[in-house]
């Protein structure tokens, strides 16, 4: 069914008051039949609307998907395949996790959004990413109107992207994602620094997935502003990956620079690092600034637009590059 509204302010984490006049939601799969039937249009799909940046009113028709259930659907002595749908929250689902003990993704609570935008960036925090509990999900070709289903392999996963994010973008509507979560002997995953740092500073050598699950969500209060009180999308940009040729050149003139080898040939720099050593850490301009804790999450301080936001992350761009030839990526989607 079709709703009227005049605002998408209340279904963006940034809080952008913009203005849609076709928006749309389907609590399941054919109700998104019903409505690629009725707009042929390439239409946006809004998941929880923690991963994108508004920068003007909304021309095209707007879906937002809310199919909800999480069905165990298969079973064995070690793992379980968990059904979830697309418009579940994330952390939400996380928790029931936690609750039931099936290890896998407690090092992913507290990241916002819903479990349909999941795969398609490939989230990931503190050493683990979607792909590594992703078996398979269904989605919705908006031209074919046919259903779906990709396995792993398919989704080609990348570094915070995937095939809907990339080849396939706008070109498929995820409907339900299979998970498949350990059921004991969990693999607990603490190297990650700021983890394993808090745990050994603690004792706790050997922590449960619950345990991990805690410190996590502690770890990210700390630094990340709660998007209900200062609008924000969490990390703003990725971390860049840089050949080891490029590394050893910023090494010899900055020595500090964090960096994590992802292989002989690969370094991942922290963007918040380069983001506070240009000096944009706690800036502030007009209605939008980079947060006091984090340099790499851009808030709306209240009242901002989309595309005044939008113009102050293209000024720590290009700040970034002049002074590291690094060139940052958005992680946030940019919808024009």
């Amino acid at each position: 069914m079709k709703t009227q509204i005049s605002s998408l302010k209340e279904y963006n984490t940034f809080g952008i008051d913009v203005l849609a006049n076709n928006f749309n939601k389907a609590q399941n799969e054919d109700e998104i039949f019903n409505f690629i039937k009725k707009n042929q249009n390439t239409p946006f799909i809004l998941g929880g609307g923690s991963n994108i940046l508004f920068k003007n009113n909304i021309l095209k028709p707007i879906l937002k998907i809310e199919i909800k259930g999480i069905e165990i659907i298969d079973e064995n002595e070690d793992y379980v395949f968990i059904s979830v749908g697309a418009g579940e929250n994330w952390n939400d689902f996380v928790k029931w996790t936690l609750v039931k003990n099936y290890g896998g993704i407690e090092n992913l609570s507290l990241i916002p959004g819903n479990v349909g935008s999941a795969p398609i960036q490939n989230i990931g925090a503190y050493g683990v990413e979607l792909k590594d509990v992703f078996h398979s999900c269904r989605a919705i070709s908006v031209k074919e109107k046919i259903l779906k289903i990709f396995n792993k392999k398919q989704c080609n996963f990348t570094y915070r992207s995937s095939i809907f994010k990339e080849k396939l973008k706008n070109k498929y509507i995820i409907s339900r994602v299979t998970f498949k979560l350990s059921k004991s002997n969990h693999v607990i995953n603490s190297e990650y620094k700021p983890l394993k740092d808090l745990l050994q500073n603690r004792g706790n050598l050997n922590p449960t997935i619950q345990d991990i699950s805690k410190l996590v969500i502690e770890i990210r209060t700390s630094k990340l502003p709660d998007p209900k009180k200062i609008g924000n999308c969490g990390s703003f940009f990725k971390n860049p990956i840089i050949s080891s040729l490029k590394f050893k050149k910023l090494f010899k003139e900055y020595d500090t620079i964090p960096n994590y080898k992802i292989s002989e040939n690969k370094f991942k720099i922290p963007a918040a690092w380069l983001i506070e050593e240009c000096g944009f850490k706690g800036k502030i301009e007009g209605n939008t600034g980079t947060h006091k804790k984090h340099a790499l999450v851009i808030i709306n301080k209240g009242g901002a637009t989309g595309e005044e936001i939008y113009n102050f992350s293209q000024k720590i761009k290009k700040s970034v590059l002049k002074k590291f030839n690094i060139l940052l990526e958005e992680e946030v989607n940019i919808f024009e």
